[in-house]
């Protein structure tokens, strides 16, 4: 009887936590419109989520890229399919790594300075003055914040995946001796549209999740420096969980 009363409370709650958020980002959506009509902070949160997350998205999609390399050319040099690299690793960063390692990056980097900063808007009465003076938070501080990250993920998805393809050819081509014209011409004629628009969509969605994890964690946040703390740690939890999760059932229903 424990045991049940825990799993019926553990149920409870998470199904109180899922009706909160999807309430929080009714909130936002309708304040989306109203917070487009100022430009100029989504277009500051833009820099503060994306601009500002360029070097470590670089570095990591350099380095996981010339990972990709060396494994792929390892493995493809079993079956004499060394020429092949190009193909296998576009695929790879397009269609998985790409999106996936730049989403558990972009909340561990940005999500985390999203929840925390909302956060202290929250332990130090922001929210609560913006309220007093008729200042809607949501439209104010959540929505700018929750579009830029929105904006801000599938660019660096983008941006990963070419960084993560130049680290494949410095390693296969430069490094191993892979023919430059087998590389590109196989990779050009193996990748198709669909495998873009794949790597695309997750990208928006992955920007999505973690964007409104970030948000939610940092509005609803206990205020205190302890509740703060909570909040920016349950951010990068859920957000890689939620992240691995919907990348599993995405490439179901895409396959």
């Amino acid at each position: 009887m424990k045991l049940l009363r825990e799993v019926t409370g553990n149920a409870g709650d998470f199904a109180a936590t899922v009706g909160g958020v999807t309430l929080f980002l009714g909130r936002i959506l309708g304040q989306t419109p109203r917070a487009l009509l100022r430009p100029s902070l989504i277009i500051e949160q833009v820099h503060n989520t994306g601009a500002l997350s360029l070097v470590i998205i670089m570095t990591c999609g350099l380095f996981v890229g010339a990972v990709l390399g060396l494994q792929g050319y390892n493995l493809l040099l079993r079956f004499g399919s060394e020429d092949a690299l190009g193909t296998a690793a576009a695929l790879a960063l397009i269609r998985e790594l790409g999106p996936v390692v730049t989403a558990l990056l972009f909340s561990g980097r940005a999500g985390t300075a999203l929840a925390s900063e909302i956060g202290l808007m929250r332990a130090t009465d922001q929210l609560t003055a913006m309220e007093m003076m008729a200042v809607d938070p949501i439209r104010r501080v959540v929505a700018p914040r929750f579009i830029g990250g929105v904006i801000a993920m599938p660019l660096l998805t983008l941006i990963f995946i070419a960084i993560g393809i130049f680290g494949v050819q410095v390693v296969g081509v430069q490094m191993f001796g892979v023919d430059s014209a087998n590389f590109w011409s196989q990779m050009r004629s193996s990748v198709a549209l669909d495998d873009i628009a794949e790597g695309a969509i997750k990208g928006v969605v992955f920007g999505f999740a973690c964007s409104l994890i970030a948000v939610y964690e940092g509005y609803t946040a206990v205020p205190t420096a302890e509740g703060v703390g909570r909040a920016t740690t349950r951010t990068v939890v859920i957000s890689a969980v939620l992240t691995l999760m919907l990348d599993y059932m995405l490439t179901a229903v895409m396959l």
